[in-house]
């Protein structure tokens, strides 16, 4: 049997509309990719969802006055919309943590590690490939020979590197579309690792980025692959590293 009242209820109560833009919340993600073509964040829905739950429990314990309550529904409704919308242009990009969850393991299996020989809980500088001085997990600057630091040192250094200077700065080559809507936190990490290993000019300058911002997504992800060279021939390592990077590029497309 249903209450009495229960067109009152399903137009005026708090509860009644909390569930009905938690409804909208749950499609919101398949409309707007199915509208827009746009794969947005899940962690944002969910957290939006939760926020709307806790409303409509509060509104279910909290006394309402009648007067002003169609004005008041109005304001709430007008700005959980709004909050959809502004959100779902944040949730389409990659946030830096999440990219930074791929990014940080796949550069310190690339870079790898140099251990130093008198003190293994150690990391020592050394050359690279082109002979550059270099520590930790392919961090070059400033870096001299004789230099050491810590696992911890190490990590934050990369960490920082990463999320202050060659993401932001290859950002940067990227136009406001491809931030927007192109970049999966995958496809982030493929593009800053190329930076981080050629230089964020090189990447950002690079057929790859090219295509990207021009739409072309398969083809930008391929052109990664080309920098497979150092010191002008082909390394087995660099071809292996951007294989990886290649994949992840792709991955979800």
């Amino acid at each position: 049997m249903l209450e009495r009242n229960w067109r009152f209820i399903a137009l005026r109560s708090y509860t009644a509309w909390a569930f009905y833009t938690l409804a909208l919340v749950t499609l919101a993600p398949d409309l707007i990719f199915i509208a827009f073509g746009i794969d947005t964040n899940p962690a944002f829905w969910s957290g939006l969802s939760l926020w709307i739950i806790g409303l409509g429990i509060l509104g279910r314990l909290v006394l309402q006055p009648n007067d002003g309550v169609l004005r008041r529904r109005m304001i709430l409704l007008a700005i959980i919309l709004a909050t959809v919308f502004v959100g779902s242009k944040v949730a389409a990009q990659p946030s830096e943590r999440d990219t930074l969850r791929v990014l940080i393991p796949l550069i310190m299996k690339w870079e790898g590690e140099h251990r130093c020989a008198d003190d293994p809980a150690l990391h020592c500088a050394y050359l690279d490939l082109v002979g550059v001085p270099t520590i930790c997990f392919g961090e070059t600057q400033g870096v001299r020979l004789g230099d050491r630091a810590t696992d911890a040192a190490c990590r934050d250094m990369l960490e920082h590197r990463l999320a202050a200077d060659f993401r932001a700065g290859l950002h940067g080559y990227f136009n406001a579309t491809t931030r927007a809507h192109r970049l999966t936190p995958y496809r982030d990490a493929a593009y800053v690792s190329l930076a981080y290993n050629v230089g964020i000019r090189g990447a950002g300058r690079s057929t790859a980025t090219r295509r990207l911002n021009a739409g072309n997504i398969e083809g930008g992800c391929r052109a990664i692959g080309w920098w497979n060279k150092a010191g002008g021939r082909i390394v087995r390592g660099l071809v292996n590293r951007r294989t990886e990077e290649v994949a992840l590029c792709l991955r979800g497309l």
